[in-house]
Parts: C-alpha cells; structure tokens; sequence
C-alpha cells in the first residue's frame, strides 16, 4: 500500500519546550501554554506538563514539595514524616481549576520547607543530600504519596492530559518565572499515569524528554548503586538523576555531562587536540555505565541556566533561538514563534551538541 505525504502520520514524539531569559526578568507561564498548543499533535493526551523557576520569590529561601497522594489517610502519614525532618513553613493545595479534560486527579499538595536543624545535623548530610534522601524515602515507603518537585523557587506541574489542558488546570498563567520548561507526552513503552508525566524533577534539576532509552536498564542499575531510586515507571526519571549525580555530586560543569551521557564516538575521540581528547576518554571510561543511548533530545532546568541536549545522531528533532535576552529551545519552530515571530538567531544543533545557557550572574 502506498501513502502520500499528510496521509499518515509517523510521529518522531513527544513534545518540548523551554524559554529562559538570562537576565532573570519573569514572564507569565500563558506563553508556554499558547506555545505548547501547537505541538498538540506530538501528543495523545496521557501526559503534560511544565517546569518553572523564579515562580516562589516569597518563598526562595525553602524549598518546595509539590506531592501527589492517593487519599487522605496516605497524606496524613507522609505529613508525620514532613513534620519530623521538616519545618513546615506553609502548606496549602496547589490551586487547581476544574475542568473535564483532566480526570482521576490525586491530592495534590505543595509545602515551603526547611530541614529541621536537628535532624539535618544528626544525619551527617549536607543540606541538599538530606533533602534528596528525603525525597526517596518518602517516595519508596510511603505507598501512594510521590513527591514530584522538590526544589527552591521553583516548581513542576503535571497530569494525565493534553499539556495546554495541564496548564489551565494549574492554573498556570498566573505564575511568573525566568525559566519555564513543557512537555506533551506521547508514550510510547511505558504508562500513562500522572507521576509518569514530565517533567521530572530532584531538587533544582529538571528534566523534559522526547524519545526512548534503549540503556534504561544499565543506567538505572549505575545510578541506584549511588542512593537513586526509580520509582515513577518511565525511563526519563533517570536522566534527572544522573544530572544530578553528575552535577552536584560530582562537580561536572553541563559541557564534561554531555560528553558521559552522549559522548563522542571513539573514533571521533582520537580526532581531538591532546587535552579534550584525554578529558573526553576520561569521562567515557569513569562514567561509561551513565551513557545513554536511543533516540533522545532533552531540555534540563536548574538553577543556573538551561541546557538543551541532543543524542549523537540526532534521532529527534529540536531547534534554538535567541531575541534579546531571551533563549527558546523547541520540538518545532511553529512554538517559538508564536512567543517571538521576529527572532535575533535561530539554528538546529547539532547531534550530541550541548546548547548550554545560563543566567547572566551564574556560571554553568
């Protein structure tokens, strides 16, 4: 049987985007809903959602647990522990608005935080590790409670839906930020379910992806020898982690992390000068469990910037642009343009090819 052009559609998957300005100046998250509702068609509707940093000011300095619960009385247990390890300093629901697109909803909870000084000097752990372990323990024992975000200043939010229906049931125009990332969800190998949705998230770091990890496996197994735990049911969830392994553990800048998880080719290694060629083996040799490998293109979020990342052979489509201070990073140019129809730049990157962006004060 033959088909012409239109008349079948093999979709390449899901659909990302992100925009940060470097200069920290807030936007409103209705720009990424208009923009993410031009890519509905890379999605069937079993997963959206949005990333966005600089959205807490008043609460900067704590960090946010965004929670999903099954019931009340698994809320209630996950609270006991919040309130042993924590000091709570605001609780409230993550405000939501009704609407028939979004169904079976869970709790959804979002508390301000600060590790209980006592406890935290007890642990023996820095700040961040023990928020981290937290985050684990409550996810692995408390049966029915996922905490989804858990970072400061910032926030993900997601469900089971098209990603502009995720985004009015969040109500996301009526938060501003300087980073947003989204997601429309076209799984493929793994469920649909609301902790299955993108982004996810491990303190600070973020993570949207569009494609499949043929190496889940070995990179799952690496990662959970170092304290990780994949519990969401979909193979994106260990990318965050091996960005944050990789980066807060171990000291990597994003340029050293796309050279792990989507190192160079031997033979292109033996092309390099002497210094990046021995950096390059290096890394593929100390970390060579942490490639991934499979069609992928990535958008992560951190405090810092942005990072946009390809596979090596560029399996998935993504573009950059630029307008002023403003960086875009997309699935389809269609997106950005209907934020910025007159861009300063705009370029495919290449395969394997870390677009790194960061904040005018910070380095990355």
């Amino acid at each position: 049987m033959h088909f012409k052009e239109g008349e079948v559609r093999i979709p390449s998957g899901c659909a990302i985007l992100g925009v940060i300005d470097k200069s920290r100046k807030r936007f409103s998250g209705e720009d990424m809903i208009r923009a993410i509702t031009v890519m509905h068609e890379r999605g069937n509707g079993l997963g959206g959602g949005f990333a966005g940093y600089g959205i807490y000011p008043e609460y900067k300095d704590y960090y946010a647990f965004h929670v999903f619960y099954d019931d009340a009385s698994i809320k209630k247990q996950c609270e006991l522990f919040l309130d042993e390890h924590f000091d709570i300093i605001n609780l409230s629901k993550i405000p939501t608005r009704k609407m028939s697109e979004i169904k079976d909803e869970p709790l959804i909870w979002r508390y301000f935080l600060a590790p209980h000084p006592t406890k935290l000097k007890s642990s023996q752990l820095d700040e961040r590790e023990f928020v981290a372990k937290s985050v684990f323990k409550i996810n692995t024992t408390i049966k029915g409670a996922y905490v989804f975000s858990s970072g400061k200043n910032m926030g993900v939010f997601k469900a089971v839906g098209y990603p502009e229906d995720v985004g009015r049931f969040y109500k996301l125009e009526e938060y501003e930020g300087y980073c947003f990332t989204a997601h429309g969800r076209y799984p493929t190998n793994t469920p649909g379910w609301w902790g299955g949705a993108h982004p996810f998230a491990l303190l600070d770091y973020s993570v949207v992806h569009n494609g499949e990890i043929s190496s889940y496996d070995a990179n799952r197994r690496c990662i959970e020898m170092y304290g990780y735990k994949c519990t969401l049911l979909t193979d994106t969830e260990v990318i965050t982690y091996i960005v944050d392994y990789l980066h807060r553990k171990k000291g990597l800048d994003f340029k050293e992390i796309a050279s792990v998880i989507a190192a160079p080719f031997w033979n292109t290694i033996v092309n390099y000068p002497d210094e990046e060629r021995k950096k390059c083996e290096y890394l593929r040799n100390a970390f060579a469990s942490l490639l991934i490998t499979g069609p992928f293109s990535i958008i992560i979020g951190c405090q810092d910037g942005m990072v946009a990342l390809n596979d090596r052979l560029k399996l998935r489509p993504m573009v950059v642009a630029e307008k002023g201070d403003k960086v875009f990073v997309s699935t389809e140019e269609c997106a950005i343009r209907v934020i910025e129809p007159n861009l300063d730049r705009i370029w495919a990157p290449k395969g394997g090819e870390a677009v790194i962006i960061k904040l005018e004060d910070e380095r990355l």
